[in-house]
């Protein structure tokens, strides 16, 4: 039993000392592995190349198939290829790849690592809400009584059907006294409202409008928006032409508001990332920018993978932002609370 207690404590001990001298074996294997710096050219390229891509993709081209657009609207999604090439790198034993891949490390945290941490704060003194309810909603009463149970003050709706308007109005009475809907977008709210308009985003039916609703803080321009949709075709690659359009349109609207505080409800149809959305984007602030916690993603509400829909705000401060439960639409509704 002795010499069987001795053979344990020996060189085929798993004890503490023989794990360090395996890892020292190791480590000077790795020292005299002349290949170390060799291998692994080809995901080292990679890297650069995940780095590039995020580096300068406001010069990736749109007159291919909007190349640049679609690149920007998952621009977040390519950070995935870190953790790849991290893989690969450590099966291949290379230096020269892991070394490599802090470059696209440092830039995604550059451009995201903001969106990792909790932006929320405390206070407001309006809470406004949006939701592409969609139009084919198998349960549109009970998504309006999820939004009236939201705590909003304020309200969006975008591609409202017209035979449900009905059912959206009887959901959301009790809660808001004051509604407009104006072709397939609507505005429920607690506080009255005027000067309600459509707004003409050239697309030849009416998918926005804008309404004044006089807070207890004061007057706000409240627009509403649902931008025309957009298709990653195979022969036609991302089809975000009118999309564009609308976009330009929407921001000359908000740039002649009257109103020095303005918000902006909706399904934009593209995220802050992209290019095409800077008439609007220029002159706004992200509410899940400025006070999210995360990325905020609200489509496709199955699992989300691109922040379409928008709170946006001028003139206002944002204070929290956060997403809502999922209901009957493939939009998550979306939420914030902001300081007039």
């Amino acid at each position: 039993m002795a010499q069987a207690y001795m053979t344990d404590t020996g060189n085929g001990s798993s004890g503490p000392e023989a794990s360090g001298s395996r890892l020292r074996r190791r480590l000077g294997n790795l020292r005299h592995d002349r290949g170390i710096w060799r291998r692994g050219i080809l995901l080292a390229l990679c890297a650069v190349l995940l780095t590039l891509l995020m580096v300068f993709h406001a010069e990736i081209p749109n007159t291919i198939g909007n190349l640049g657009s679609l690149t920007e609207t998952f621009l977040p999604w390519l950070g995935v290829g870190i953790p790849l090439l991290l893989i690969a790198g450590l099966l291949r034993r290379s230096a020269t790849a892991l070394v490599a891949l802090l470059l696209p490390a440092v830039v995604w945290l550059n451009l995201f690592g903001g969106l990792l941490t909790d932006k929320t704060g405390p206070g407001g003194n309006l809470t406004v809400a949006t939701h592409n309810v969609k139009a084919d909603n198998a349960d549109p009463a009970g998504t309006g009584r999820e939004l009236a149970d939201s705590g909003a003050d304020v309200v969006a709706l975008q591609e409202l059907k017209a035979s449900e308007v009905p059912t959206y109005e009887s959901a959301l009475s009790g809660t808001y006294k004051y509604h407009s809907v104006q072709g397939t977008v609507g505005l429920w709210s607690k506080y009255p409202m005027t000067d309600t308009r459509p707004v003409d985003i050239k697309m030849g039916w009416t998918r926005a409008m804008r309404s004044t609703v006089a807070t207890p803080a004061g007057d706000v321009a409240v627009y509403v928006a649902h931008l025309p949709s957009v298709r990653v075709k195979v022969n036609a690659g991302f089809t975000a032409g009118q999309r564009d359009d609308s976009a330009d349109a929407l921001g000359e609207a908000i740039a002649r508001e009257p109103l020095g505080k303005v918000a902006l409800l909706g399904d934009l149809n593209g995220t802050m990332n992209d290019r095409a959305l800077n008439a609007v984007t220029s002159q706004m602030r992200s509410t899940q920018g400025a006070a999210g916690d995360g990325f905020g993603f609200s489509w496709p509400a199955s699992f989300p993978m691109a922040r379409i829909d928008q709170i946006m705000v001028k003139g206002i401060k944002p204070v929290s932002s956060w997403a809502l439960p999922e209901t009957g639409s493939d939009h998550l509704p979306i939420a914030a609370r902001v300081e007039i």
